[in-house]
Parts: C-alpha cells; structure tokens; sequence
C-alpha cells in the first residue's frame, strides 16, 4: 500500500528539481512539454530518463517518436518554461525559437544546454511512462543561472554557491 497521490505531492513540494523542456517531432509537427522529472542515468553508456503522465497531450503526440531532446533551461527562462506547461497552446509559434537540430529533433534557442537522445527503453509504471534515452549529442549553451521547480512555482536560482559537495 502507499500513500495517496495528494500527499506525495504535498510532501514533494519541498523538493526542488531542475526545469527542462522535453521535444521530439511529433505525430503532426514539432511537440513540446515541460518537464521537471529529467534525470542522468549513466555516464557510459550515456543515458538519461524522463517519465510522462499518461493523461498527457504530448505523450500521446511523442510515444513513439524514436528521438527526442531535453533543453536545460536557464532563470531567465520562465516565460519559456510556462509556455511548454500550457496545454491547449502553440509552443512552437512565435515568440518561441527554435530550430531543428539531429535526427530531425527541434530544439529551442537559447538554452544551457541541449541533449538529443534515442530512445532506448520505454516502460509504463503507475500512471506515467518512463522513457530512457542514450545521448547522441550534447551541447552547453551560454553560461548562466539555473531554474528550478520549488513548492508549486518555477523560479530562478541566481548566485554562486556557498559550499560544494565533494
């Protein structure tokens, strides 16, 4: 038995996870969504996941799309971040930018980082499916501050560190 949905949400809230945009092209033209549960897997092989809710507009428009790119996006980056969260809207139009990058994938300008991947493995779990990719290309974008997903809103985190993690 385990807890009910609201309350893992509730409790989670406290944990800050990284702001990406998910693209692949899709089943009618370029598909997009932003995710919070990007994660590395391995550094050899190069391997990286993402799991999506199967009530998502964008996992039915990407499930079988054979490549796919993760955008880390940067703290001034949040009006791009609200976009790919907004269902029901054009992502790809302006004032988005975008380009296509390998294998066909579009990817969106202006990033910190790009990574283009072909899907590996595809496994359905719980009400989400969780997709893992091998990295065929990766890309740092210009240097600068992270944004981030924290109690319910997306917000930049700016400044140096105050301590490292050996």
């Amino acid at each position: 038995m385990t807890v009910d949905g609201t309350t893992l949400r509730s409790v989670l809230r406290a944990h800050a996870s990284g702001v990406t945009v998910l693209t692949a092209p899709g089943t009618d033209g370029p598909a997009g969504v932003t995710i919070t549960s990007f994660a590395p897997v391995s550094a050899d092989p190069a391997l990286v996941s993402f799991c999506l809710a199967d009530t998502s507009s964008t996992w039915a428009r990407i499930k079988d799309s054979r490549w796919f790119g993760i955008q880390v996006l940067g703290a001034d980056q949040t009006d791009l971040a609200e976009r790919f969260a907004t269902p029901g809207t054009d992502r790809f139009a302006a004032p988005t930018r975008w380009h296509t990058g390998p294998r066909g994938v579009p990817l969106l300008d202006d990033c910190l980082a790009w990574l283009v991947c072909a899907r590996r493995e595809r496994f359905r779990i719980g009400d989400h499916h969780l997709v893992v990719g091998a990295v065929e290309d990766a890309r740092p974008g210009a240097p600068g501050d992270a944004l981030v997903h924290l109690r319910g809103e997306i917000r930049p985190v700016t400044g140096a560190p105050t301590s490292l993690i050996p």
